[in-house]
């Protein structure tokens, strides 16, 4: 029984009511403006429903009709908060102008299917109290109604049923109306399939520029929190105010540096936009992370072959943090080792090949696992580029290795 009255308590049920008989306004212009078409109970009035459908059509032409019938409906069809089945919210749709001819069509076929649900509304709405009032006056023994079959005499108790079952009916309607207006706004107002695929498209690549950013946060930050903690308990180990100095400056630097990375990130991602890459650090500022490395004990040595300047920003950039990862991952894990970094340049890829004696058991096994997001990281941006990336134990040593091609 709840179940049955709660469409009847619902609020969206009269909201959804008054968007339909307002669509009648426009039957009342064309009937004032028209001998014959007030009149609903002649054959003259039928014409009232066809009459203002080639109007219809061409105010449809107008973009901005589309978005005035948008906002209407998600305003009265959809009322902000609604939940549908399972607690969802009820999906809505998106005010907007008219951008194609698809979408001028849709709202012309909205604005006919509006008006005439309208217009049956409107009648009902005038039409069903006046029936129930003369149908229980009926039933009281005042004047006969004609019904469509065998119609009794007054006074008989079938009037007074008819009379509470014709607002019943009529509720019935106005539910039924309204929920198939909403359906019909979703088709008609709400994006078209190209429209949702294309917003889909722009969703997943902002998802992936956002998880390019976290990968680009995890980097930046980890190392620079990776040197400041190990070139920190440096210099309080080695009691040399030489040394003091040296590794503050280094921190400094680093620190720097990841504060320049994380305010650029969170500009874009307020912005909801891609950052400038002019301003992310890439393979000709090495230079960087190799003295952050040699500052927390560590002994590079690099090599580098080729111009780096002639790496497309893309792959220099990811080269970049590629290196970088693998970097604070010696100076982590390994501690004070020998560390080579090999950069070559080559006609159509970029190779990185950093290596590192394995400190231990324990350190090198856990690096073999592999399991970390680092490691993770650097095989998902040598991938994105159409590369790849190897981390493991090679010959004694611990190795990260990128193939990454130039031609990107």
């Amino acid at each position: 029984m709840i179940a049955l009255l709660r469409p009847v308590i619902r609020a969206v049920t009269y909201t959804r009511w008054l968007h339909l008989v307002t669509a009648a306004v426009v039957a009342t212009v064309f009937a004032f403006v028209t001998p014959g078409l007030g009149n609903v109970n002649s054959p003259a009035g039928a014409w009232l429903l066809v009459v203002p459908l080639p109007f219809l059509a061409l105010a449809a032409l107008l973009p901005g009709v589309r978005l005035s019938e948008g906002m209407q409906a998600q305003l009265l069809l959809f009322p902000a908060g609604r939940t549908g089945r399972k607690g969802r919210p009820e999906p809505r749709i998106t005010p907007a102008r008219s951008a194609s001819r698809a979408d001028r069509r849709r709202t012309a076929a909205w604005l006919i299917v509006r008006y005439e649900a309208g217009v049956a509304t409107a009648f009902l709405s005038v039409h069903a109290p006046t029936l129930t009032v003369r149908l229980i006056s009926s039933a009281a023994g005042d004047g006969t109604v004609r019904l469509p079959l065998r119609t009794p005499g007054p006074g008989h108790w079938s009037y007074a049923v008819l009379g509470l079952l014709v607002p019943v009916l009529f509720l019935a309607f106005v539910v039924l109306a309204g929920e198939l207006q909403a359906r019909a706004a979703r088709v008609l107002l709400g994006p078209s399939a190209a429209e949702r695929l294309a917003a889909l498209e722009e969703r997943t690549e902002r998802l992936l520029e956002h998880n390019r950013l976290a990968r680009e946060l995890h980097d930046s930050v980890g190392h620079a929190l990776t040197v400041a903690v190990v070139q920190a308990g440096a210099a309080r180990a080695a009691g040399s105010p030489a040394f003091t100095e040296q590794a503050l400056t280094a921190i400094e630097e680093t620190g720097r540096h990841a504060l320049e990375d994380l305010e650029r990130v969170l500009a874009v991602l307020r912005e909801d936009a891609p950052g400038p890459a002019a301003a992310r650090p890439a393979l000709t500022d090495v230079e960087r992370l190799l003295t952050a490395a040699r500052g927390s004990g560590a002994e590079v040595t690099a090599d580098v072959t080729g111009a780096l300047e002639t790496v497309p920003g893309p792959v220099s950039r990811e080269g970049y943090r590629i290196a970088q990862e693998a970097l604070t991952n010696v100076v982590r894990h390994a501690g004070p080792v020998r560390v080579s970094l090999r950069i070559a340049v080559r006609a159509d890829v970029l190779e990185l090949d950093i290596r590192n004696p394995l400190p231990g058991a324990g350190a090198g096994g856990s690096a073999v696992s592999g399991g970390g997001s680092g490691l993770r990281g650097i095989r998902e941006r040598a991938a994105l580029l159409g590369g790849r990336a190897e981390t493991g134990v090679h010959e004694g040593t611990w190795r990260v290795r990128a193939v990454l091609p130039l031609g990107v």
